[in-house]
């Protein structure tokens, strides 16, 4: 059976098929929802027909939306339409997959689960372990306990999540500096930032050289192309200047010292999860498309500084990595279809 799996996020939509094969989109879906269908049979043109789709999503979030339940109605009702006649399967934090239906009836169990799809099928690899996976995209942070290889998160709503300290609502990209602090040294003084989308956390990494610059990737502040050149511009904006009034180097002093508080601001969740756990984890598993800031927390954290790290985006493809979620959902779902093939074979 060839299995598409979808994740169907507020920023970005990611597909990838049972096989390995993955795409992803950046799509607003806040401001155009009715585009939502659309979008999704561009991005599956990269494939082909699928037998079965699994999908997984957070965009239920955005604010287009009066409620959760009528957000997870428009994507559910999106993804029917995209691939007409094809069974939709959807994945919710019970560990289980649900019919479109049945998912529509329990909204909160089905919103924001893609988290959980992606702990339970990367559990796996620490079947016999205590674990713990820590998942930077975009948007946010995500640090999931796992014991003997499954997800044994305190909360399982988004809220629940944000009291426990299991999401942080940090990434590597998209994340508006103000967020990460209200000042910033500048010429010996404490400058405060504005409080204006002027820049986000790509910039600084941008600038940094933790990701690489890019003329086609304009999901930026300003629209302009993430290049050096526009991190800085981008920076200067941040505390009312212009690349005239700024040096390039007092903006790279600055990228890494808020670099360095969103830092602190993950270490601070990281802490309130550790602290919970019988046992420091023997393996950190890492993933996301801001895998290299996961990968620095790690190494700056004094207490897992003797832990296994496995990075996923070496263990497979750089698209699979990045679209880490939608291909676990593929990956679960055509494992249940088989399992219960073979069960019924057997009866």
């Amino acid at each position: 059976m060839y299995v598409i799996g979808l994740d169907i996020g507020g920023a970005n939509l990611k597909a990838a098929d049972s096989d390995g094969a993955a795409q992803a989109m950046s799509f607003e879906l806040w401001k155009t929802p009715e585009l939502l269908q659309s979008a999704l049979q561009e991005m599956l043109t990269a494939f082909q027909r699928p037998d079965l789709v699994a999908v997984t999503m957070t965009g239920e979030l955005a604010d287009c939306f009066p409620t959760k339940a009528d957000g997870v109605n428009h994507i559910l009702t999106a993804v029917e339409q995209a691939v007409p006649d094809v069974p939709v399967l959807v994945w919710q934090t019970g560990a289980e997959f649900l019919t479109t239906e049945i998912a529509r009836e329990f909204p909160l169990l089905t919103a924001a689960a893609n988290w959980h799809a992606l702990a339970t099928w990367l559990g796996r690899m620490i079947p016999d372990q205590s674990g713990l996976l820590i998942d930077i995209g975009s948007t946010t942070t995500d640090l999931i306990p796992l014991k003997n290889g499954l997800p044994v998160s305190e909360g399982l709503t988004d809220v629940e999540r944000l009291m426990s300290g299991e999401l942080v609502y940090t990434g590597g990209r998209r994340t508006p500096l103000a967020m990460l602090e209200k000042r910033v040294p500048l010429r010996g003084q404490d400058c405060p930032l504005a409080a204006e989308y002027f820049a986000s956390t790509a910039d600084l990494y941008v600038l940094l050289g933790n990701l690489p610059e890019s003329t086609e990737d304009v999901d930026t502040a300003d629209g302009r192309p993430a290049t050096r050149a526009n991190a800085f511009a981008r920076i200067a904006r941040s505390v009312c200047c212009d690349t005239s009034e700024l040096s390039e180097a007092e903006a790279v002093e600055m990228a890494g010292w808020l670099a360095a508080r969103q830092q602190a601001q993950i270490n601070e969740a990281l802490d309130r999860v550790l602290n919970r756990l019988e046992e420091v984890p023997q393996t950190v598993l890492i993933s996301g498309s801001s895998v290299f800031l996961a990968e620095k927390v790690v190494q700056s954290h004094p207490r897992l500084a003797h832990t296994k790290v496995t990075n996923i985006a070496e263990i497979f493809d750089r698209s699979i990595s990045d679209s880490a979620c939608a291909f676990a959902v593929a990956r679960l779902a055509a494992e249940r279809v088989r399992f219960a093939a073979e069960m019924d074979s057997d009866v």
